[in-house]
């Protein structure tokens, strides 16, 4: 496979600005010769992907049932030390859960995040309806500015984008990524396949590329979801991918409360990703730092992340 500049992969499987749109109560009076708001093209969808539609409200129903998905961030019977969030931020920075070409599966690579303000822009396959357009819109705004708290990093939603955000269906999906995605630094149609063709079990990916001198300073990124899923599942994807996104690229058994756990127990970012997040952007690491000379620094921001209480 040819990855191009692509600088890291991450999957979620069985894994101007823009303002929130506000719910119209009452129908207002449109003045006299203004044409009526254009309304999406909506596509139909083909039987494959209803029945994936199906599978997959089975799938968030079932989780659900099995306690799985939590909302809550973490609590009392998830406490984790200062040595716990170190370790974690070790694992799911410094290592990669999809190696590149010349990198050993599992062997600690450089650490790798954003310096240039992350624009992020939202896009709909012709199947996605507009109610469902709306929610994942507002869903990505409010999320977009949790995270430019977290990280202290310039982070929002943008009609000028170098993080494009997908939300497509079975039979969208490979035509709206290769007519988007391109335009973006670094990315293009071979590149852009790891994304683009989304393994069967997987409700979602992110794929970070980085096409400056820097190898370990992302430029672009482009994250896809499936429109199919249920509604806590896209909500969970867009947690969790543009997080990864961001270059907590990795997933850990050993973290918790943590959503980059493979085991679906937490739907949306908890207190324990919060502060990885903030650990992640601190000024004392930097891009390209090894795992050997960040290790001390790591130890100091842990302590001081946990001695300040859950977020």
């Amino acid at each position: 496979m040819a990855w191009g500049g692509l600088a890291a992969l991450a999957l979620l499987g069985a894994c101007e600005m823009f303002e929130p749109v506000e719910p119209v109560l009452t129908p207002k009076v449109r003045p006299a010769g203004l044409a009526p708001p254009q309304v999406p093209d909506i596509q139909a969808t083909s039987q494959e992907s209803a029945a994936l539609r199906s599978y997959l409200a089975q799938v968030q129903s079932s989780q659900l049932t099995s306690g799985l998905l939590r909302q809550d961030g973490g609590g009392p019977d998830t406490p984790f030390t200062s040595d716990m969030l170190a370790r974690n931020f070790e694992e799911i920075v410094f290592f990669n859960e999809y190696a590149a070409p010349g990198v050993r599966p599992g062997s600690a690579s450089a650490l790798r995040r954003w310096t240039a303000p992350v624009r992020i822009g939202i896009e709909f396959g012709p199947s996605v309806p507009p109610s469902q357009r709306t929610r994942d819109t507002n869903d990505v705004i409010a999320y977009a500015r949790r995270l430019a708290q977290a990280t202290g990093h310039p982070i929002s939603v943008s009609d000028n984008p170098n993080f494009l955000v997908f939300f497509v269906s079975e039979d969208d999906r490979a035509a709206t990524l290769n007519a988007r995605a391109p335009g973006l630094p670094g990315v293009n149609r071979t590149n852009l396949a790891p994304v683009r063709n989304l393994p069967g079990d997987a409700y979602c990916a992110v794929a970070a590329y980085a096409s400056g001198p820097e190898r370990s300073t992302y430029t672009a990124a482009v994250a896809v979801i499936r429109a199919e899923n249920p509604d806590l599942l896209r909500l969970s994807c867009i947690h969790e991918e543009l997080a990864q996104g961001l270059g907590l690229a990795n997933d850990s058994p050993d973290a918790r409360p943590s959503i980059f756990n493979d085991d679906d127990e937490f739907a949306l970012l908890t207190g324990h990703d919060v502060k990885l997040l903030g650990m992640l952007y601190d000024k004392r690491l930097r891009p390209g730092i090894g795992l050997a000379e960040a290790k001390p620094i790591v130890r100091t921001l842990a302590a001081e992340a946990t001695s300040t209480g859950p977020s």
